[in-house]
């Protein structure tokens, strides 16, 4: 089935929030502690904080559906990078972060991944930036490859918190310039 991609509207705030709950924990490295995921999804990925997201102006969500059912979603956040980390391992501006990019186990496989980052890379691009960055965890393989197929490339580390652990992941970017 093909994906359909289309902007989050403050009504779909709810469904996101699902989603991101739902996804959160397939990116998180097998040690993480369910207590640690359980506080960053309810800091982070809640209605509220989507709806914020929404309502903020620098923040774009797309959701990817196959058969009438949300697959997954990216969050795209333009602006400067705020981790001096990142700042000093991107070097296209302006540029754009991939923030968040998961689909649903059950629709992994199927095309989802695909056309959302293509939708989130033809966002960024006409939005005039010059490239985008996202940040993966060092032990997330499987996202790894997909990012280096999608033209990304590692440029840097910096770290990510969940709940109260400390995570190490790489900074990849990919031009659009180019």
């Amino acid at each position: 089935m093909a994906t359909r991609v289309r902007r989050a509207r403050p009504e779909d705030v709810g469904i996101v929030a699902a989603v991101a709950a739902e996804t959160f924990e397939l990116a998180c490295p097998p040690t993480t502690s369910a207590e640690a995921i359980a506080a960053f999804v309810t800091e982070n990925l809640s209605e509220a904080r989507f709806a914020g997201y929404l309502a903020s102006g620098s923040h774009t969500i797309l959701l990817g559906d196959i058969d009438n059912q949300i697959a997954g979603y990216t969050m795209l956040v333009a602006g400067e990078p705020t981790d001096p980390d990142v700042a000093a391992a991107v070097v296209r501006r302006p540029t754009v972060e991939i923030s968040k990019c998961y689909v649903r186990a059950k629709f992994h496989g199927q095309g989802a991944s695909r056309a959302l980052m293509e939708a989130s890379i033809a966002e960024a691009r006409a939005a005039g930036a010059a490239g985008v960055w996202l940040g993966v965890n060092q032990q997330n393989s499987r996202a790894i490859r997909f990012y280096e197929k999608s033209g990304f490339t590692k440029v840097g580390v910096k770290h990510f918190l969940v709940g109260d652990e400390l995570h190490d992941d790489f900074v990849l970017e990919h031009p659009l310039d180019a």
